[in-house]
């Protein structure tokens, strides 16, 4: 899909005219990630999408620029992907895909990657995973690679609100917000690594960065009422309220060569 082929959804357009410009706001969130992300890549780096899916962000409409700068797959040496959910064998952004059960370890040895992709996928581990899941991460992890993992912030617009509402009632309510977003695509939500202090005890000996990041309220589908307001709070919040969390820790130890 190019450019010229995107068209921003109305809701987008008329609180971001920019997005006339490639498709994207000035405070996209994808943009401001995977950026980020590619800085600390190259044509030898192996990759890990710990909790890859289905990979729908490669068939879904989106700006080339956000597809160019997620789209890794022949840029790096490997893309592996993982995920409890067999879907992940269909995802076609990845070189290897692996189906990893809740609570198993990863498939692969120590230090295998440089780098560590996890998308909003921290809000859905359980209390009792979260350090194994940390330290999982940390351990297939070269020393010197990264970390990259984008979350919800658990004091956030986001994570407020789906706190409030049961899990059992998210799909019901963002059928309302994302008429366009699969049951299958909802997930439970439990906000266990998802402030500055849960990240800072789970990684406690490595070298975490945090930092928050807002950006147009997607998540409130095409209202402009919901966006505006949700846009609005953004503003009156201090930056430790920021509805996401960008997450980048890099592995304690000698940078691999």
């Amino acid at each position: 899909m190019s450019e010229e082929s995107f068209v921003p959804n109305p809701t987008l357009e008329r609180l971001y005219p920019e997005a006339a410009v490639g498709g994207f706001s000035r405070v996209d969130g994808q943009i401001e990630f995977y950026t980020r992300i590619n800085a600390l890549v190259d044509e030898k780096s192996h990759v890990l999408d710990f909790g890859a899916g289905r990979g729908l962000w490669a068939v879904e409409p989106m700006p080339e620029m956000s597809r160019r700068l997620r789209r890794l797959k022949g840029r790096v040496a490997r893309v592996v992907g993982t995920d409890v959910d067999a879907a992940v064998a269909t995802n076609d952004t990845l070189d290897e895909s692996h189906v990893v059960p809740i609570g198993e370890p990863l498939p692969f040895a120590d230090e295998t990657f440089d780098l560590v992709i996890a998308d909003y996928v921290l809000e859905h581990v359980d209390a009792g995973d979260a350090q194994d899941v940390a330290d999982e991460i940390m351990r297939v992890l070269k020393p010197g690679g990264w970390l990259a993992a984008r979350t919800p912030n658990k004091w956030g617009t986001t994570g407020i609100g789906a706190r409030i509402v049961p899990n059992r009632l998210h799909v019901r309510m963002l059928k309302r917000l994302q008429p366009d977003r699969k049951p299958e695509d909802v997930f439970p939500v439990r906000y266990q690594m998802n402030t500055r202090k849960h990240l800072r005890r789970l990684f406690a000996r490595h070298h975490p960065y945090v930092y928050g990041h807002t950006s147009e309220p997607a998540y409130f589908g095409k209202s402009v009422a919901a966006w505006r307001l949700a846009a609005t709070f953004a503003r009156l919040t201090p930056p430790g309220l920021a509805p996401t969390l960008m997450v980048f820790v890099q592995k304690s130890g000698a940078a691999a060569g």
